[in-house]
């Protein structure tokens, strides 16, 4: 424990104690009436409704691939012959590893208009080795193929397809079994739409690629991928102006991470039962909107990671149930507004210095820790009219404006000494630290270091979280 750790923990205890024997003497502290917790609902089972890529019916009958009015049994041999503009339809399944370097062409399985999710016109197996479909030409077109066994090795960069000119799309295509699912190196806007991407479940979680690896891949469109049993879903290495929207992971290390990467913009994208759902890291002037990160409660377990990050606006998110809602590591003028923080054991910490950030019109909502920050000072969470919404706050509104008249510090004195020292959560509920978290809300004078809310809300700002809950009271 560091020298300041110990001043914290000491005035902690001081400003305990003296309330204690204010209680004892029989000081009268009057608050409004506690509201308890919103529910006493348990939290739903809540996933989104996801299909197995690794399932499916893969087509078994020899390929045939054609080119106009040509047929060819190898899907290299059909790309050699084509022309910029043409389109080879493929039908069966094929076993080869195959180059494209002809651009402006189109690889389409067959009928894939009218096939479902979980069928496949045309098949290509890698046969465990090396990449299985690369392209070094721009503006190519992969359309409903099924993409199978890739090499093993991740040091070699082994892929389902590999890319590295620009303008190319990627649609309906499923990558399974499969080291990284899509390499896009050096190569600018690349589209990736409807795509299932699966690694290899017998692969330690160490030795899987990624589903989508980003490489200074600069103008990206990710949209509405599904990805699982890889490292990270999503993986940015200094890769900017890059917008991922409707996008689904499960099952992984980190189902988003940036790393070096400016300028970004992620929306409405869901990360489950992952380590993190989105981890943002060295990076700045990120725009995080509309996204839900559930259950995400691994050995890190972190709904949003934000690490080394500035200028980033983090709004109107969904973090439910994960071991730390949102993890503020030395961050800086980042806005935080409108996010729902519900049911995680702890809503928000922040650590390492992390400064200037805007706090504000989110819903705390049934976390068990609303909120955690180990510093000597006061960090106040709200601008000049509005703070946040707290479910455990005393809130005394008397001129109906919305806002509490009494502050309320859900990272306080109390707060404090049950995270240096688990053992006095006993004594969480006891009238003792009521009367501190009473005193701290009343009484002005008393600044023990910590968050504090001047002005909480009255009402929470989010207003669909009771879809989280399989009951409710009200």
């Amino acid at each position: 424990m560091t020298d300041r750790d110990r001043d914290r923990d000491r005035e902690a205890w001081l400003l305990i104690g003296a309330v204690v024997v204010l209680v004892g003497l029989g000081a009268a502290v009057v608050a409004a009436d506690d509201p308890g917790s919103d529910t006493d609902a348990t939290i739903d089972g809540w996933t989104p409704d996801v299909d197995d890529p690794r399932e499916g019916e893969a087509p078994d009958e020899p390929g045939i691939a054609t080119l106009g009015q040509q047929e060819y049994d190898s899907v290299q041999e059909a790309v050699d012959s084509a022309e910029a503009g043409d389109t080879v339809v493929l039908e069966g399944e094929f076993e080869e590893q195959i180059t494209v370097e002809t651009p402006n062409i189109t690889l389409r399985a067959v009928d894939t208009a009218d096939s479902e999710r979980d069928t496949a016109g045309a098949l290509i197996d890698g046969g465990g080795e090396g990449t299985v479909l690369e392209v070094t030409a721009a503006n190519v077109t992969v359309d409903g193929v099924w993409i199978r066994e890739t090499g093993p090795d991740r040091s070699a960069e082994d892929a389902g397809i590999y890319i590295n000119d620009s303008d190319v799309t990627l649609s309906d295509v499923r990558i399974t079994e499969a080291t990284f699912g899509v390499w896009i190196s050096e190569a600018t806007d690349v589209t990736v739409e409807n795509a299932t991407i699966a690694g290899r479940e017998a692969v330690g979680e160490s030795q899987r690629g990624n589903g989508i690896h980003l490489d200074r891949a600069n103008g990206a469109q990710l949209q509405d991928n599904e990805i699982t049993v890889v490292r990270d879903g999503i993986y940015f290495s200094w890769s900017e102006g890059v917008t991922a929207t409707g996008n689904t992971m499960w099952d992984l290390r980190y189902g988003v991470h940036y790393m070096y990467s400016n300028d970004n913009h992620l929306e409405g994208n869901v990360a489950f039962d992952n380590d993190v759902g989105f981890a943002l890291m060295v990076s700045e002037n990120l725009t995080i909107t509309n996204n839900v990160a559930v259950n995400n409660d691994g050995p890190s377990g972190q709904g949003i990671l934000v690490k080394d990050v500035d200028d980033t606006t983090i709004r109107d998110n969904a973090v439910v149930a994960n071991r730390n809602g949102l993890y503020v590591y030395n961050a800086h003028g980042n806005n935080l507004t409108g996010n729902l923080i519900l049911e995680n054991e702890i809503g928000v910490q922040f650590t390492a210095g992390s400064s200037d950030e805007l706090v504000v019109e989110n819903s705390f909502i049934g976390n068990g820790q609303p909120a955690h920050a180990p510093t000597t000072a006061q960090i106040a969470w709200n601008d000049t009219e509005r703070g946040n919404y707290w479910s455990d706050a005393r809130a005394v509104d008397l001129d109906n404006d919305g806002t509490s008249e009494t502050r309320y510090q859900p990272a306080g004195a109390v707060e404090a000494v049950i995270y240096d020292h688990p053992q006095a959560a006993i004594f969480a509920e006891s009238p003792a630290f009521d009367a501190v978290r009473m005193a701290e809300s009343s009484f002005p004078v008393i600044e023990s270091p910590g968050v504090v809310d001047h002005r909480p809300l009255t009402e929470p700002p989010a207003d669909d979280w009771r879809q989280y809950y399989e009951n409710h009271d009200n």
